[in-house]
């Protein structure tokens, strides 16, 4: 596919290029990269609501501002991808998020435009006023640093520290803070009421249009932008709002809200806030799925939907009747019967409840499950908190967000023996979100705490059955971390049952070699022996299920009978669960051929799991032929 530019999108190819463009040609450009977004990502899915709300704001910063000398930085990145359209990437656009392609988020070595690497959620503000203080100190007055953040980004407390920071620094930044009221779900918390109460304020509203028309002489745009920006930054007050302005609070100049839709108004913004000195916020109101009506309606939904209709918006059905479901049903499904039986059992999520399907008990449930906004540090001891007080709290993040909560986990959570169950969804690699969201770590960070339970399903059997173990008595703090996406069981809905922690399971017996794996690559075993077979070998297969504490009894019988082994993990080998089955042949004395498989000493970039899987030697075949290379 060949995606169609309009006639004046098709002139851009870096922002040198739009500058070019009359003011008035904006908004025409604006519509045409909507288009162009759309009929990409409706073949090549991708983070589609967040990056059409955000064409507008992309367009103005970049009119504006001299980049790449002057700094975009883009947190999280969702909503940049007019931003890589503009800077040289629009002949490539169409590979975003696939495999050798261009990544779906900003990447320093991707391009110059691209400021600062992002992925994790709240890091902006941080990266920019690094940035200025550093120009600062090189005596680059003349170099601006902007940092745009969305509503939902702002909820992270990493952002509140930058804030904080800021306000004192007397740095040249400018923070702009892009609310559509909504990240991935809807928004939670104070803060989200309190930008609520901002952009709905009839007083303020009415105050700051008057303002707006009166400076500009009646015009929609103004004449005097200036003037309007100064008058508008003391608008907010107390006695127009129900409280006094957070940011002023931090020593911000606060501007806004506007209307960040309106490319040309944003634009005479923009500039006239170029020259404002020191740390200051512009808030902008825009519409998250903007000019794509399904995206409107179901901003959820159309975060990331998959393939659509570029025409209709309806999404193309995914064929998978008669498939097994994906693991973050089965978490989903299962939570609720744990707590229609256990009335102690909470769920708890940071702003992850559709993803790992904890929205399911959350409609059943509601009082029992917390949506605590993006904030993986705080979702930790908000459950440990639960915990010392007799709640058994399933605490799930997604795996590479679980490792900026890392020492919570460990201070709050393993220190104190407290029974929390933390769930870590999309543990290994992801696919098309690439390196910044692959949960390849997790096992290897997990392992080395102490007092810490850490499991791994290879089925949605023993998903099940490891989430009804883990809120048994005694049980205490318990890792359960499974993959993204589909299991192997059509009848997934067996009896929940307890296991054995620590406790493996010798799948299939063999004579010339053993494969010992942890998790949803054990499938890949299976695969594997049944190819040897076939070429006349007999390959022993042990699925490990629990990292800690290790099956022994079963290492022992393993190292007893077998001189050349192979382990298999979809995470780190740098630590991970080839590292502790080597720590366990040394300390016994054992003398064996081990080879490890699984995620390499590298980021791995974007592409579909199972192009990653093979990319790292650990799908079916690569095991297979790890193995005929060892007998």
């Amino acid at each position: 596919m060949t995606p169609l530019t309009g006639p004046l999108l098709s002139g851009v190819n870096l922002p040198a290029d739009l500058r070019k463009l009359k003011l008035e040609e904006l908004p025409a450009l604006c519509e045409e990269i909507r288009q162009f977004i759309i009929e990409v990502m409706s073949v090549n899915p991708g983070h589609l609501g967040a990056s059409l709300g955000a064409v507008e704001l992309a367009v103005a910063l970049h009119y504006v501002h001299d980049t790449p000398f002057d700094k975009i930085i883009w947190d999280v990145g969702h909503q940049a991808y007019a931003h890589k359209i503009l800077t040289g990437r629009k002949d490539r656009f169409e590979t975003i998020r696939t495999y050798k392609g261009i990544s779906g988020f900003p990447k320093m070595s991707e391009s110059e435009f691209d400021a600062f690497g992002v992925g994790h959620s709240s890091t902006s503000i941080s990266a920019a006023l690094g940035m200025a203080v550093a120009a600062k100190l090189a005596g680059q007055t003349d170099r601006h640093h902007v940092a745009v953040i969305g509503d939902g980004a702002m909820t992270g407390g990493m952002a509140m520290e930058a804030l904080n920071n800021a306000g004192v620094s007397n740095a040249n930044l400018m923070v702009i803070l892009n609310d559509n009221q909504i990240a991935i779900d809807k928004n939670v918390g104070a803060i989200k009421d309190y930008l609520a109460d901002i952009v709905t304020s009839k007083t303020y509203n009415k105050v700051r249009d008057k303002i707006w028309l009166a400076m500009g002489g009646g015009t929609k745009y103004g004449k005097n932008s200036r003037a309007i920006v100064k008058q508008l930054g003391n608008a907010v007050k107390t006695t127009l709002l129900k409280s006094g302005n957070l940011f002023e609070a931090f020593n911000f100049r606060y501007f806004g809200p506007v209307d960040g839709n309106d490319v040309i108004r944003l634009v005479k913004l923009l500039k006239d806030m170029r020259d404002i000195k020191g740390p200051k916020l512009l808030h902008i109101h825009t519409v998250k799925g903007k000019g794509f009506q399904k995206a409107e309606q179901d901003q959820t939904v159309y975060h990331a939907p998959g393939v659509f209709d570029k025409k209709t918006g309806t999404i193309k059905e995914d064929k998978c009747q008669g498939l097994a479901p994906k693991y973050q049903t089965v978490f989903g499904r299962t939570i609720i019967e744990l707590a229609e039986a256990n009335p102690k059992i909470v769920g708890i999520t940071p702003a992850m409840a559709s993803g790992c399907s904890l929205n399911l008990m959350m409609t059943k449930m509601p009082d029992r499950t917390f949506d605590v906004g993006i904030a993986e540090q705080h979702a930790v001891t908000f459950s440990a908190g639960m915990a010392a007080s007799g709640y058994i709290p399933f605490c799930n993040i997604y795996s590479t967000f679980m490792q900026r909560g890392y020492d919570q986990v460990i201070h709050d959570v393993a220190l104190q023996k407290l029974h929390v169950v933390l769930c870590l969804d999309r543990g290994g690699l992801v696919g098309e979100d690439g390196a910044t969201h692959h949960g390849a770590y997790d096992l290897a960070y997990l392992r080395c705490i102490p007092n810490l339970t850490v499991a791994s399903p290879m089925n949605e059997e023993e998903l099940r059955n490891m989430m009804f173990t883990a809120q048994l008595p005694g049980s205490g703090p318990f890792a359960i971390r499974y993959p993204k996406g589909r299991g192997v069981m059509t009848k997934w809905k067996t009896p929940l049952a307890p296991m054995e922690i620590g406790k493996g399971q010798m799948v299939r017996d063999g004579k010339d070699a053993a494969i010992i794996t942890l998790g949803h690559v054990g499938n890949y075993a299976v695969e594997a022996c049944k190819t040897l077979e076939k070429d006349g070998f007999s390959a022993a297969h042990f699925n490990l299920r629990f990292l800690k504490p290790m099956d022994e009894t079963m290492l022992h019988q393993v190292f007893s009978k077998f001189t050349r082994i192979i382990t298999v993990e979809d995470g780190s080998v740098m630590g991970g669960m080839g590292s502790a089955v080597l720590e366990f042949m040394a300390d016994h004395g054992y003398s064996a051929k081990v080879t490890r498989l699984g995620v390499p000493d590298q980021f791995i970039e974007q592409g579909s799991v199972a192009e990653l899987h093979r990319e790292c030697g650990f799908d079916a075949e690569g095991i297979a032929e790890c193995l005929r290379k060892m007998i």
